[in-house]
C-alpha cells in the first residue's frame, strides 16, 4: 500500500490514478482540501482510503500510519504555495513535514520514501541536458529552487544515517488533466481554445510571452508513469531522479500543438524571440531513470496536448 501525501493535488491525484491502473491500493492525505474528484470516487473505501493529515502535525502523521499498518512505501508531494505565504511558513511546512515523514518511514519499517522534487534546481545552470549528478549553485531564485535543493541534501543525509531508503523525484514542468493552476501557457491556451476565447497573460511583463521559450513540457500521465514506477521498482541504484520529457518544447511549438486540434485557438501574446537570460537546451536527462526503470514517456508535446485538449472538451474546469 502506497501513502501519498498530498494525493488531491494536481501530480498527487494523477499519481494515484496511475497506481491504481497498475493494481497498488493508496491512502491519500488531504490537508485543507475536502472533495472526492470523480477520477478516484468509485474507489474510495475500497482501494482508496482518504485521511485528513498536516504534514507538519506528527501525531496526525503517525495516526495514519496506525491506521494503515499495510503501507510500505510513501510518495510525498508535501509543500506550501509555489507562490509561498511567507519565509516563515516556507521553511516549517519543508522542514518540520520532511522530518516527519522521514520519521515515520523509519519508525514504521517504510521500504522507500519518495520525495517531490523539481526541474527547479538546475535553475543556475546555463544549459542543459540536465543530470542528477551536475553540481548545483548555492544561491536560489525561488523558494522552490531553494527549499527542493536543500530537502534533497537533508533527506539523503537522514536516510544514510537512518538506514531507510529515500530517493528524491526531480518533476519536470507539468501540463494535463486536473491542473488547476495556470502557471503553465500552454494550459492557458488550451483551457482559452476551448471556450473561443484569446488566453489571459496580463500577469505577464507586456502581457507577452516569447514564443521561442523552450521548456521540458512533460505530460502528467507520463509523469505519473515515471512516479510509479520508482516508487515500486524492486530495485534501484541511486537517491535521486529526473522525471520528465527529455525533450525540450518551445512555447510556439505548444500552440501549434494544440491549433494542430482547435484550429481557432489565438494566441497573440506570444510574440518572436526568447527571453534573456534562459539556459539553453534545459531538458532532463532520463538515463537514470530509463536503465533503473524502462521509464519511457508515451507522449510527446503534439500527442500530449492532443489528450490533454480532449479531456477538457469533457470536463469542465
Amino acid at each position: 500500500m502506497i501513502l501519498i501525501i498530498g494525493g488531491m493535488g494536481f501530480i498527487g491525484l494523477n499519481t494515484t490514478v496511475r497506481c491504481l491502473e497498475v493494481g497498488e491500493s493508496v491512502v491519500i492525505t488531504q490537508h485543507s482540501a475536502s472533495r472526492i474528484p470523480d477520477a478516484i470516487k468509485d474507489e474510495v473505501g475500497k482501494r482508496v482510503f482518504i485521511e485528513r493529515m498536516d504534514v507538519t502535525n506528527s501525531f496526525e502523521v503517525s495516526a495514519v500510519f496506525r491506521k494503515h499498518a499495510e503501507i510500505d512505501r510513501i510518495i510525498s508531494f508535501a509543500a506550501p504555495p509555489a507562490r509561498g505565504i511567507s519565509p516563515e511558513v516556507d521553511y516549517y511546512v519543508y522542514t518540520t513535514g520532511l522530518q516527519n515523514t522521514l520519521e515515520a518511514a523509519r519508525n514504521f519499517g517504510v521500504k522507500r520514501t519518495a520525495l517531490a522534487s523539481s526541474q527547479s534546481v538546475y535553475g543556475g545552470l546555463k544549459s542543459g541536458p540536465y543530470f542528477e549528478d551536475a553540481p548545483l549553485p548555492i544561491e536560489s531564485k525561488s523558494q522552490i529552487e531553494a527549499h527542493k535543493k536543500a530537502q534533497e541534501i537533508h533527506a539523503l543525509h537522514y536516510a544514510s544515517r537512518a538506514d531507510i531508503e529515500v530517493i528524491s523525484l526531480r518533476i519536470g514542468s507539468i501540463y494535463g488533466p486536473h491542473y488547476y493552476s495556470m502557471f503553465h501557457p500552454g494550459a492557458r491556451i488550451a483551457h482559452a481554445a476551448i471556450k473561443g476565447e484569446e488566453p489571459d497573460f496580463s500577469d505577464k511583463p507586456g502581457g507577452t510571452m516569447n514564443q521561442d521559450d523552450p521548456t521540458d513540457w512533460t505530460y502528467v500521465r507520463d509523469l505519473a508513469m515515471g512516479i510509479q514506477m520508482l516508487t515500486t521498482a524492486e530495485k534501484l541504484n541511486h537517491g535521486i531522479y529526473n522525471v520528465g520529457s527529455g525533450r525540450g518544447s518551445t512555447l510556439k511549438e505548444t500552440y501549434e500543438a494544440i491549433k494542430a486540434v482547435i484550429p481557432e485557438a489565438k494566441a497573440k501574446a506570444l510574440i518572436p524571440g526568447k527571453t534573456p537570460g534562459l539556459p539553453e537546451n534545459p531538458v532532463m536527462d532520463l538515463t537514470r531513470i530509463n536503465a533503473d526503470t524502462g521509464y519511457v514517456p508515451a507522449h510527446n508535446i503534439e500527442t500530449g496536448f492532443a489528450e490533454y485538449v480532449e479531456w477538457l472538451k469533457h470536463n469542465a474546469q
